[in-house]
This record gives structure tokens, sequence and C-alpha cells, in this order.
């Protein structure tokens, strides 16, 4: 029994070497990025981001204090938000925002019962043990699994404490069980809606699909949030949330190139925007290409059509990342996903010389456009995703999963 479970092994060892070779030169990147991470300065913050080593995370769990202490309005004072975050966690913070729809809350409020090092590690091994979960049903080869699990995206994810690998295993849940448990597959998505931008396409793909059960509960889901949201921190919440941080992102989003934040920016919206188009140009082009995604989406997931329900989710986490004019390379998480599961579905001739570099791809993007802002060039390695693995599932004769 001990010599057949070690000829797997070796045997999977062998066959994959070429995406684990890949993915421990990512993991030794990442890692080196996360140490020094939190290498601390004088100040007390860290002396990579300048400040606390869970970056980004401060906003959801400053956020989730405030709901708890009965100071909801203070997400919509900028000054009262940002002196009460320096307060809880450190005055020498650099101002944030916060950024979320009031439905986050629903998750910020408890972690935030926790110091802010405990919530960042429950969410950091939830968010990635939602993600293996998400995984499961597609029966990769362990070694994949810890692929996609130690991929770069996700180390970016860890690195800001953002929420990018909890919402690629929610998209990833709810395409998966989409056909044969759609009541579960519309929980996850409706529970998407805490970042919005990612829903653009799905909503056309339930009904292309004609699966009304899933669009149903994925509609109760969102409106439940609301309600829950309304009844716990305030009806006047999303009033608010419209009057003043959407307005607020939308200048965020709308800010000229090139702004810090755009090293980590991927959308065909901030690409645009790079190569010296105007804001309507940048809207102009994203919505042509947010709308040829839903139409190839509703092909994609028309009864009509004739594909493997895993490539069918693939390919479309590749499309949910070129339909939205908002993401950055932590969002990636699902695309990097969507990459091993055609590999390991199909024939795997293209995988090396051609993935390689968008796999690794978020690691690398914040520091070639910190030196030459003009490649941006985050939405040319989404859209050559896209083309590739439907080029690959085109052309290759389909594997099963081993």
């Amino acid at each position: 029994m001990k010599q057949q479970v070690a000829k797997s092994i070796n045997s999977h060892i062998n066959e994959f070497s070429i995406p684990l070779i890949i993915c421990l030169f990512g993991i030794i990147i990442g890692a080196s990025y996360y140490v020094n991470l939190w290498r601390m300065g004088p100040d007390g913050l860290s002396i990579v981001s300048h400040s606390t080593p869970y970056w980004d995370f401060n906003n959801l769990w400053t956020g989730g204090r405030l709901a708890l202490e009965g100071h909801v309005d203070w997400l919509f004072d900028t000054e009262k938000y940002r002196a009460e975050m320096r307060n809880l966690l450190g005055p020498n913070l650099p101002p944030q925002e916060w950024s979320y729809p009031p439905n986050m809350l629903l998750i910020a409020a408890p972690l935030a019962m926790f110091p802010p090092i405990i919530a960042y590690i429950i969410w950091t091994l939830g968010s990635l043990l939602l993600l293996y979960i998400a995984i499961k049903p597609f029966k990769l080869p362990p070694l994949l699994q810890l692929v996609i699990l130690f991929s770069p995206a996700v180390f970016i994810n860890t690195l800001l404490g953002q929420n990018g690998t909890f919402i690629s295993a929610l998209l990833i849940m709810g395409l998966y069980h989409a056909p044969k448990k759609p009541v579960l597959a519309g929980i996850c998505i409706g529970l998407m809606t805490v970042k919005p931008q990612f829903g653009v396409l799905l909503p056309f793909l339930l009904i292309a699909s004609r699966n009304w059960t899933a669009f149903i509960s994925a509609s109760v889901t969102a409106l439940g949030m609301v309600i829950l949201t309304s009844l716990f921190f305030g009806f006047d919440v999303w009033s608010n949330f419209l009057g003043y941080t959407q307005p607020m992102m939308r200048g965020i989003m709308e800010a000229p190139y090139p702004q810090d934040y755009h090293t980590n920016a991927v959308p065909v919206f901030i690409f645009v925007r790079a190569i010296g188009a105007g804001l309507f140009g940048a809207y102009a082009f994203q919505a042509v290409v947010s709308v040829l995604a839903i139409i190839i989406g509703v092909k994609l997931w028309h009864r009509s059509t004739n594909i493997d329900h895993i490539q069918r989710v693939a390919v479309t986490c590749v499309l949910v990342m070129l339909a939205t004019p908002y993401a950055y390379t932590y969002d990636m998480v699902a695309l990097g996903a969507a990459i091993v599961i055609v590999y390991a579905t199909s024939e795997r001739l293209v995988w090396f010389p051609v993935f390689a570099p968008i796999w690794l791809f978020p690691l690398f993007n914040h520091v070639i456009i910190s030196q030459h802002p003009k490649l941006s060039f985050g939405a040319i390695c989404i859209l050559a995703t896209f083309i590739l693995l439907s080029l690959t599932l085109r052309f290759q004769k389909l594997k099963p999963i081993r």
C-alpha cells in the first residue's frame, strides 16, 4: 500500500513538474514580500507599506469596530473615520477611507470582536479555507490544489489583507454548483454583493441557462443582506452609502492616471487610461468589452452550448474579470484557479511558455508600473488568458481530471 501511495505521489510530481516549479518560484517571491512587509520601523509601522502589516484590512476591522460601537455614521465622515482608525490602530497610519457597501459590515462587525491581528489571521485563513472548499469538487490532484491555494494572486491578497480570495471562492462555488445545487449557488452569488462590481456578468448567465432557482436564491440573499444590514446598523446606512461612499469610489476610479493605487489595477478601463485616453474613451472601451463578455458568457451558459461544465466555469471566471471596470491584482485569484483547472482537464502543451508569465503577473505588476506607468497591461493579461483558455479547449482533446 505504501509503495502504491509513493508511486502515485511520484507520478503526480513528474506529471506536474512544470507548474510546481512555477508555483515554487511564486511562493519564494511572495514569501520574501511577506517577510519584508512584517519588518517594522521605529514608528511601529511596516517599512514597506508604512501602515500596519495587515494594510487594507485596517478598513474592514475599523469599519466593523465603529459599527459595534454604534458609530456607523462615522464611516461616511472621512475626518472622523481616519481619526478613529488612528486612535484604534496607531497615530501614524496613512489616510484611508471606508470603501465597501454597508452589507460588508455583516462580515466586518464579527471580525472586529477580536483584536486586529487575530481578526486578520481569522480572515486570511478563513478565506483560504473557503477557497479550498470551492475548488475541492473539481477533484484536482492535491498538488494542483496547492498551486491554486499558494498562487501569486493569493499571496498579494494576503499581503494586503484584502478580500479577493473570499470573493473568488464565492464566485467559483456559485458557478460550479449552479446546475445541480442552484439554491447554494444563488446564496454564494448573493453574498458577492459585498463587492458588487464582480456581479456584472452573473445575472445574464443565470437567465441564459434558465436557472430561475439560482436567480431567485441570489436575489433573496442579496435582499436579505440589505434588510439585515438596515436592521442592525440603521436604515439610513444605505442612503449614506449612495450619497457619500459611492461617489467617493467613483472619484477614485476616475482619478487622473497614474495614482499610487494604479500599480495594482488591472481592468480594461485603467489600461485605456494608461495609454492616454480620457474618461469618455475609457468608459466607452470598457463598455464594449463588458458587453462582449456578457454576449460570450450568455453563449457559454446557454443550454444549447456543448461544453464541459468544469471548463465553462473556468472560462467564466476570466470573463468576470474582463467585465468589471474596477479590479486589482488581488482579485485575480479565480483567474489563477481557472488556468489550473483548464491545465488539468486538457492537453497541456501550451501551459508553460504561455501561462507562466500570466500566473506570476500579480507579483511583478506593481514593480513594473511604478517604474513605467504606461505599461499597465493587466487587462492584456486577462484578455490573453481568456483567448488562450478558449483556444486550448477548442483545439485540444478533453482529459479527465485524475
